[in-house]
């Protein structure tokens, strides 16, 4: 088995991608060691000592190295855990599957909702993220989640190696906004949430 890497526009984030399907559908992002409890992939990578983020796609493996690790000491690392993840047909997450798991909400993660009336709008705008945004993202290492649109404002959440890349407001403003407001008049900001 072969394992292609990618660099990200986050410096501190490398995409892997196995060749077979990570996911067989959504995304998952691991913030923390406890988060990564939930996979044993997930976990062994944070076991590294020098990982601070682990995202899924569904073909790739976005892995984020803590502050000052320097990539060409790391990557080997990560490649042996993803080799003998994918060569032993480990399941990715505990149980099996992630049919079982559930991730409870964070305060700070809540959607913000829809202004009232705003459901045709809402639904342009959903269908331009998840055709035109969500694959350019994805080809980036990351995603990106619907969020809630009030008072003209899109709110929308960068995932992955997309959150946290210093490039990733400039993605929200020049790209994200001024697509959503070229096919979708009533948008007037895109912000993060």
């Amino acid at each position: 088995m072969f394992i292609e890497t990618e660099t990200t526009p986050n410096p501190s984030t490398l995409k892997f991608l196995p060749g077979k399907q990570v996911m067989p559908s959504g995304t998952r992002d691991f913030a923390s060691p406890e988060e990564a409890e939930a996979s044993p992939l997930a976990q062994a990578l944070f076991d590294t000592g020098e990982v601070t983020g682990v995202f899924f796609g569904s073909d790739f493996v976005s892995v984020t190295a803590a502050p000052g690790v320097a990539w060409p000491d790391l990557k080997p690392q990560i490649v042996a855990v993803l080799l003998d993840h994918f060569v032993s047909e480990a399941p990715l997450f505990t149980g099996g599957d992630a049919s079982a798991i559930s991730v409870p909400a964070d305060a700070d993660d809540a959607d913000l909702g829809d202004d009232e009336g705003t459901e045709e709008i809402v639904e342009q705008i959903k269908e331009l993220i998840e055709t035109r945004v969500r694959p350019a993202v994805a080809n980036d290492g990351g995603d990106i989640r619907y969020r809630g649109f009030r008072s003209g404002v899109v709110y929308l959440q960068m995932q992955g190696a997309c959150s946290g890349c210093p490039s990733s407001s400039a993605t929200l403003k020049h790209g994200i906004e001024g697509l959503l407001k070229h096919y979708v008049p009533e948008v007037q900001e895109v912000r993060a949430a």
